[in-house]
């Protein structure tokens, strides 16, 4: 992308957000060429659609506002990229690129919401009264264990689908692309040996969805700062009070190895890391003691925690890291602009796993369709049909189980899902070309 220089990528983003003044804007989507326009669009005429959803019920906002298409990301800044506890206006930035990123590639309208409010309780609040405005939400970097109790608490309490990315959509790619890794090794979920590096909001939803995708929890060894989990730690009472969801694990997995990585890693068939940032968090000689075929997802950023070349000169078959460029990329942007269009299609009322299955078969499906190998287990960002297909299968899951305000066909699902998701790359074009965008100038020449 625009020469051979080494891109300081922070120094250029910070220069280019300073710019442009943020990275999205509202724009109208009705045509307003003359003042009697507003009578239509506000008063006195706004009055009809108001009575009309006064009196035929809530869900009639869908069909009047932009509410169908609304998707709310929200987050504390509590835990912001590998910045941590940064605060909510220092993590805006990452909210209002993480709206860019629903818009382009999925169509979606998104609006980054920053709470300075801690109190888990008091949170959910807040998220609860701003449904009326929104189709969806999406949680965004808050901390463990809080976020676990504020996903299960809006998924309650709201007749909306919540996600949290962190969880959901870490978990959601990760299971797409072990589906495919399985496929190239020839070996199944039931069987293999599986261990989990790190024990944050990542792993710990990903333990839980590889359950549902059929993975056994006794061959799952999950580790954490202290080493592996299990029953009999000397922590295990603390954790049973403070955080019930990582305690769930020690008890489902029983596992009869002590120690930390190595000792975890030995004879494993498999292990996913989203720890903190390598080199060496992972070693060589380690993955050198994995089963045949070894299957190693070092998903820490900015550096995984092995090299992907380390890997594989110990012996591993796949690896996947969650940086564009190596290949493999785990990256949460294949998930949520896809899980959200089909969603909000559907106008789905939650958001449950057997729609989240749904969509990592779908992502997995069409990666085997162009060809599955050791060097492509997952699409690419840039595969447009990976999300309409994704978007399709999410929606059309919604549909079957009764949870879509809509009730859709296929080929309907289809029509407008590949329409929305068109549409943004298409206004981008105009965009540029009339210089409404300023583009800056190539990567290479910074």
């Amino acid at each position: 992308m625009g020469g051979s220089r080494k891109v300081d990528w922070f120094s250029l983003s910070g220069e280019l957000h300073l710019k442009y003044g943020g990275k999205i804007e509202v724009v109208p989507k009705v045509p307003v060429t003359e003042l009697n326009d507003f009578s239509v669009w506000y008063t006195p005429g706004v009055a009809e659609p108001c009575r009309r959803i006064r009196e035929g019920g809530e869900d009639l906002s869908f069909d009047y506002t932009l509410r169908w298409n609304y998707a709310a990301v929200v987050s504390d800044g509590t835990r912001v990229l590998g910045l941590g506890d940064i605060g909510p206006a220092a993590g805006l930035p990452v909210m209002e690129g993480k709206a860019l990123l629903f818009k382009y590639l999925g169509g979606v309208d998104a609006v980054p919401i920053v709470l300075r409010e801690r109190d888990p309780d008091k949170f959910v609040y807040i998220v609860k009264a701003l449904e009326p405005s929104f189709g969806a939400v999406n949680l965004e970097d808050i901390e463990s264990p809080k976020c676990f109790y504020i996903l299960e608490k809006l998924q309650e309490v709201l007749d909306i689908p919540v996600w949290h990315d962190d969880q959901q959509g870490t978990a959601l790619v990760n299971i797409a692309a072990l589906i495919n890794a399985l496929k190239v090794v020839n070996k199944k979920v039931d069987q293999v040996r599986i261990v989990l590096v790190g024990a944050g909001a990542a792993n710990i939803a990903l333990y839980k969805y590889l359950k549902v995708a059929g993975a056994n929890p006794r061959n799952i060894v999950v580790v954490d700062s202290r080493g592996i989990l299990h029953p009999e730690r000397e922590d295990v009472e603390v954790l049973k009070k403070e955080n019930p969801w990582k305690y769930r694990i020690a008890v489902e997995t029983q596992p009869d190895v002590r120690g930390g990585i190595r000792e975890a890693m030995k004879g494993a068939d498999i292990v996913i890391a989203a720890s903190r940032p390598g080199p060496g968090v992972i070693k060589k000689e380690w993955v050198a003691e994995m089963n045949r075929d070894a299957i190693v997802f070092a998903e820490a950023n900015p550096i995984p925690e092995i090299w992907p070349w380390e890997a594989k000169e110990a012996g591993a078959r796949i690896v996947a890291t969650g940086r564009s460029d190596f290949p493999n990329q785990i990256n949460n942007s294949l998930g949520f602009p896809a899980v959200f269009r089909g969603v909000l299609t559907a106008r789905a009322r939650k958001m449950v796993d057997e729609m989240f299955i749904a969509a990592a078969h779908a992502l997995a499906k069409y990666a085997e369709e162009r060809g599955i190998h050791e060097e492509y287990i997952i699409p690419r960002m840039d595969e447009e049909e990976a999300y309409i297909r994704e978007a399709i299968a999410v929606a059309e899951k919604a549909v079957e189980l009764g949870l879509a305000r809509r009730k859709l066909s296929r080929s309907e699902l289809e029509y407008e899902i590949r329409e929305l998701i068109e549409r943004p790359k298409k206004y981008m074009k105009i965009a540029l070309e009339k210089e409404y965008i300023k583009m800056h100038p190539p990567f290479g020449s910074w």
